[in-house]
């Protein structure tokens, strides 16, 4: 190996003096292009990405300088993903100082039936939703998941996971319960220990993923359960005094050594805290998380803090709760003097290099957050492995062994509430079924083309939701948990006709009583295909899930609770760790 010319060069040097040292030789455009991170989608280098309204990847990073990118979309295969990748690692390298780029990704593991975000999955093994691992509640399981996960995110070059997500799901009608443990703090903090143990391993090191946990200090008590991607859901609220509860996964995280945290979008009503969003908060962000609680790495805000946009053809605005009536630059001088070392989804560096020239803004600040951001790169080995091997991801991404745990996942954690000696059904009778793939009863029961003519019926529902906006807004599934009355009617009838199972995949606690009244057995998932679950009817496999959260009895036991308070519905109609076996 060539002798290194430059103490950064230099692997045998500490991370962190190899940081130090590059810092010194980067200009103030390298700089501020590392203190963003934006979106980038999967293909052609030089092309924009029409459905963000982002420029091309090369544009990004020839002109802003970016090198943090935030991986959309998919490819066909890990070999694809991994040439791609390659490419604009070279591209990289021919700019400036050439600084390895670092791509990220939100979650792509979760199972689902949507066309649209199972394209974006691409073609990683697929897993239970993290609610479903919750479900299963074993952190050897959740470790091994995650492990899984860092081989595919590496072979195919993504470093950085934009997870876990362990907020605690205490208000029930939160849209992004699905992304949680659920709501208790002891569970949350066992698995998502786990979590990032099999993303990171005991040290972040080269053949790491690193961690960005969220949504820091707790994004589940959002008054009336609106989502702050919206100005209508902006506000968090603490009526139980909880603050703090809120806060114990995100101690257990730091102690496990998450490299990265990000602050949610919402601003904390009647507590200590200034009343603005928490990527803008110092005394969040600076008092306690860096002081009072010790953290020491990365905080990168929540995607679109600083800059009104246009999404899906409609405008978006930035998520500047509380400090709406400040410009682009201030919202930057405010989020930087909070403690934020980067601005996620934004890539507006030219502005911070302005800001830097014209004195509002220290060099020397930014050369903190810089540090940050350069030693993780030297931890996870960037500079000397700027390419993966595309015959090696050929082989890991979605292999065998991958795929079949994944799908074990997804019938542990199927969640049995209710059954009435129906289950588990005997191979060979007739079945008529609505909401199930027919295919997943081949060679397992006799699929019939009305109620009448079978001996059990196979109901696979969705958890209720108020229809909202279109487009982005319309992924948020938020309002009443409660089954439209045609629903129930409809399962009624049908249980006059023959026996009803009835699953229901809960992306949110729903009020399920007046199903079970109708339905001789009860399932609920997070995230499991139809042939996993249909294992688990005609016992090929146990359910073994138990749940993650209370069930409420009714929407008005939701509305009188306390947002921030785990448990507070009153006579739930199921209870934390619920769930029965054959």
């Amino acid at each position: 190996m060539a002798e290194a010319t430059y103490p950064y060069q230099d692997p045998s040097l500490d991370p962190q003096q190899r940081a130090a040292d590059l810092l010194t030789r980067l200009d103030l455009e390298d700089k501020a292009g590392l203190m963003f991170q934006t979106m980038a989608s999967y293909g052609p280098l030089g092309e924009s990405t029409a459905i963000f309204g982002l420029p091309s990847l090369q544009s990004m990073i020839e002109k802003r300088r970016l090198n943090h990118f935030n991986l959309i979309g998919s490819l066909n295969s890990g070999r694809e993903m991994a040439e791609w990748h390659n490419a604009a690692q070279d591209l990289a390298a021919q700019v400036g100082i050439g600084l390895p780029i670092t791509f990220s990704t939100d979650p792509r593991h979760g199972f689902t039936d949507n066309p649209g975000a199972a394209m974006l999955a691409g073609p990683f093994s697929q897993w239970p939703e993290t609610l479903g691992l919750a479900a299963i509640a074993d952190a050897a399981v959740v470790e091994s998941f995650a492990d899984i996960m860092r081989q595919e995110y590496v072979a195919v070059g993504i470093r950085l996971a934009l997870h876990p997500q362990i907020d605690l799901s205490t208000e029930p009608r939160w849209a992004r319960c699905n992304g949680t443990f659920g709501e208790d703090a002891e569970l949350s903090s066992k698995l998502g220990v786990a979590y990032i143990r099999g993303l990171q391993g005991e040290a972040l090191g080269p053949e790491s993923v690193a961690a960005m946990t969220k949504h820091f200090p707790g994004g589940g008590p959002q008054k009336d359960g609106e989502d702050p991607h919206f100005e209508y859901g902006k506000d968090q609220v603490y009526p139980g005094g909880q603050f703090g509860y809120h806060l114990k996964p995100f101690i257990a995280a730091i102690a496990a050594g998450t490299s990265q945290i990000m602050p949610y979008y919402g601003r904390p009503v009647g507590t200590e805290y200034e009343e603005v969003g928490f990527g803008f908060n110092k005394g969040v962000l600076t008092d306690l998380l860096r002081n009072e609680l010790g953290f020491t790495g990365i905080i990168c805000t929540d995607w679109g803090l600083l800059t009104d946009a246009e999404l899906f053809g409609a405008p978006f605005p930035a998520r500047a709760w509380g400090v709406e009536q400040l410009s682009r630059d201030e919202r930057i001088i405010k989020a930087l003097d909070a403690g934020v070392d980067q601005f996620g989804g934004e890539m507006c560096s030219s502005a911070l290099v302005e800001l830097v020239r014209a004195g509002r803004v220290s060099e020397a600040r930014l050369d903190q957050s810089v540090l940050r951001l350069l030693t993780e790169k030297f931890r996870l080995g960037l500079f000397e492995n700027r390419h993966v091997a595309a015959e090696t991801a050929s082989i890991i991404v979605g292999c065998e062994a991958f795929r079949d745990a994944g799908l074990a996942a997804q019938r542990a954690s199927v969640t049995l509430l209710h059954n009435n000696g129906q289950l588990p059904l005997s191979e060979g009778i007739t079945v008529y079924a609505e909401g199930v793939n027919p295919t997943a009863l081949d060679g397992v029961a006799q699929v019939v083309d009305s109620p009448e003519q079978a001996a059990v019926i196979l109901v696979r529902l969705k958890a209720p939701f108020d229809e909202r906006g279109t487009g982005f807004e319309s992924f948020f599934h938020a309002g009443s948990l409660e089954f439209p009355a045609e629903t129930i009617a409809h399962l009624t009838e049908l249980a006059a006709i023959a026996p009803v199972v009835v699953d229901v995949y809960l992306d949110r606690p729903a009020i399920i009583a007046p199903l079970v009244a109708a339905a001789a057995a009860l399932t609920v998932t997070y995230g499991t295909s139809d042939f996993a679950w249909v294992d688990v009817l005609f016992g090929k496999d146990q359910p073994q899930g138990k749940l993650p959260f209370d069930i409420p009895s009714s929407m008005a036991a939701v509305v009188a609770s306390r947002s921030d308070v785990p448990f507070d519905t009153e006579n739930p109609t199921f209870r934390f760790g619920d769930g029965l076996s054959y």
